[in-house]
């Protein structure tokens, strides 16, 4: 089982629940003592106008961060594709990916705060097509060795080559947000990475984690949990008095995603303020040898890729991790690997 970090820098040092709580030098730091302590990655969001200070120009970040490590992996989870013009979007992601060495994950979305797209003078309407559509042409712009032009509803270029090229070749990994068993199997039949959410339960997860394995080995492809990036939400108890205050956070913590979530006629996620959190498992909340049990039973059910958010992390959080909970889970034997014919 491979750890990785979550989240991003916050403007400002106070700490807020959404995650994102620390000022930007400060989790700068953070990243740097992951990699030393053995963390496989870093994933920084993307979110605009929120008035909270959430990460916005993550690629910048990330940039940086690769001019301070050298080892951990360095991923978007994820750029928003429509927000995005996909040809200047390559050349900063192939000059990302050179600068690091080759370390960048490449993650896309399609977005779904309805703010954020009010606030771009784009219609939620429109995510969609801009999305698949911003895809294809940022995929082609990297991979493409020759010139050339291209016209569409939303995007006219005429005789472009992107400079630099990526050093992976034909383009970093791709990984995409997926929840849904249609959506798994397609993100597994493309031969992308997936990215689940920290919202869904450790039944969930196993469940669709063997969903997209399966849907690789039936698309040619060998399997890999790797593939799969649980995000989890982490907060180490050191005594019985912290129990609640860590409830309480987390309750906040649904109650503003399920804000921030919510969609014109959908009432799902305002259900997330209502979750029972001391029964509910998603997250990683307790004492060491209680967060050791709940990634037992991640680990059991296939899961090898564990992304950690946490509003209060520092290197002390992750030192315990690392250091007193990781090494009471016991692993199952590796995913068997299927030669791709």
């Amino acid at each position: 089982m491979k750890f990785g970090i979550f989240g991003g820098g916050k403007i400002g040092g106070k700490a807020n629940p959404l995650g994102d709580s620390y000022a930007y030098q400060d989790f700068i730091q953070y990243v740097i003592d992951a990699e030393d302590l053995g963390f496989q990655s870093a994933f920084l969001v993307e979110h605009h106008f929120t008035g909270v200070g959430q990460l916005s120009a993550s690629l910048s970040l990330l940039t940086f961060l690769a001019a301070r490590t050298s080892r951990i992996r360095l991923g978007s989870a994820v750029i928003v594709l429509p927000w995005h013009n996909p040809v200047l979007l390559a050349e900063q992601v192939a000059t990302l990916d050179l600068l690091s060495g080759g370390r960048y994950e490449m993650g896309v979305g399609r977005g779904y705060r309805k703010e954020e797209f009010d606030s771009f003078c784009i219609p939620l309407s429109e995510a969609q097509e801009r999305y698949v559509e911003c895809f294809e042409l940022l995929i082609k712009s990297l991979s493409s060795k020759e010139r050339f032009s291209h016209h569409s509803k939303y995007w006219n270029f005429e005789n472009i080559i992107v400079e630099p090229a990526p050093m992976q070749q034909p383009h970093p990994p791709v990984w995409m947000a997926a929840g849904t068993p249609q959506g798994i199997e397609y993100v597994a039949s493309q031969g992308h990475g997936v990215l689940f959410d920290q919202i869904a339960s450790i039944a969930e997860i196993v469940e669709r984690v063997n969903i997209y394995l399966d849907a690789q080995e039936k698309s040619g492809y060998a399997r890999d949990a790797m593939r799969c990036g649980v995000t989890r939400a982490l907060h180490i108890l050191n005594n019985e008095s912290e129990r609640e205050k860590a409830y309480e956070r987390r309750r906040e913590t649904l109650k503003k995603i399920g804000a921030l979530a919510r969609r014109p006629g959908a009432n799902t996620p305002a259900t997330f303020a209502d979750v029972d959190i001391a029964n509910d498992d998603a997250a990683l909340i307790g004492t060491p040898e209680e967060i050791a049990e709940r990634l037992q039973k991640l680990a059991d059910g296939g899961v090898e890729y564990v992304l950690l958010t946490s509003a209060t992390a520092n290197r002390a959080t992750l030192e315990t991790f690392m250091n007193k909970i990781v090494p009471q889970v016991k692993l199952r034997a590796p995913t068997p690997r299927k030669a791709v014919a």
